[in-house]
């Protein structure tokens, strides 16, 4: 791997994501990249991220079918329940990570970094995207 390309956290030379820890140089070259800790809190996080793609994937597939195969004046249930739940995978893998990240990296300087800021933007509108589906009829 070349570089850490999702940041959860950042500081000190360092990128630190759900699967690996890098250390940059002062140019902003990777020098070295190994594998993250396997403790359980940091595979519970890795599981329920990828969780939540699954039921979103999942999701917009349904979307598809039930696109194609509800009747008129129907409602996207399954869909919706199946964004709502993604949406509620990755809330709870980032607020395991906020409450355990410290055990991991105690260092102070570090600070979070995109991935982990765009996993709080994204669980709202998850959670809102299910809602719409639900709420959501369909029309001719």
């Amino acid at each position: 791997m070349s570089d850490c390309f999702q940041q959860w956290l950042t500081g000190n030379g360092h990128t630190t994501d759900l699967w690996q820890n890098c250390t940059m140089s002062f140019s902003g070259a990777v020098q070295h990249c190994y594998s993250s800790s396997a403790s359980e809190w940091l595979q519970s996080v890795q599981a329920t991220m990828v969780l939540s793609v699954i039921f979103s994937v999942l999701s917009l597939f349904l979307f598809f079918c039930q696109l194609f195969t509800l009747t008129k004046g129907g409602r996207f249930y399954i869909t919706g329940f199946f964004q709502i739940l993604a949406g509620l995978c990755v809330m709870s893998a980032a607020a395991i990570y906020t409450v355990r990240h410290s055990e991991w990296h105690a260092n102070t300087e570090y600070s979070y970094g995109f991935a982990y800021i765009l996993a709080w933007v994204a669980f709202p509108l998850a959670l809102l995207s299910g809602i719409i589906y639900v709420i959501l009829r369909k029309r001719e």
